[in-house]
């Protein structure tokens, strides 16, 4: 059994939820490397971001988790980097497609949406989806066609 490694990333709004969800994973037996912040004072969050993307992208961990307030922000930044797929998620279903349809190697949840125990269903929900591939597989192609982002 391979151990799988997560990059975390956050903001002053998302720092709850991203401590809850870090115990979370460790629980799992998930490994975490955690990009911040480390606490609710205010920052921006694309110097957090930005990192815990990179991480995915480079294969430095199989995928991530950016949350903030909405969590739009954060997936925007995140896919921005070249070869990220980060969907927001506010629900098991959106988790679950994101991975399923889009083949999402991040996702952003925003602390200020949903309760947490819904965010830790998000997180388990995506982890054990699986990319359908298919017909899904060709639109993957034709988006990376288009990917101009950071590396």
């Amino acid at each position: 059994m391979t151990t799988i490694k997560i990059s975390l990333g956050c903001d002053h709004a998302g720092f709850e939820y991203k401590e809850a969800i870090k115990e979370h994973l460790t629980a799992r037996g998930i490994q975490v490397q955690d990009f911040g912040t480390d606490s609710d004072e205010r920052v921006d969050y694309p110097d957090y971001i930005r990192p815990a993307a990179l991480a995915v992208a480079r294969g430095e961990c199989d995928g991530g988790i950016v949350l903030g307030g909405s969590g739009n922000g954060e997936a925007i930044v995140s896919n921005k980097v070249r070869g990220i797929r980060c969907a927001v998620c506010w629900d098991e279903y959106t988790a679950r497609m994101g991975k399923a349809h889009n083949d999402a190697n991040m996702i952003s949840i925003g602390q200020r949406t949903i309760p947490l125990e819904m965010a830790l269903r998000i997180v388990d929900t995506w982890l054990d989806a699986t990319f359908e591939g298919g017909r899904h597989q060709n639109r993957l192609e034709k988006v990376a066609e288009y990917d101009q982002g950071y590396i």
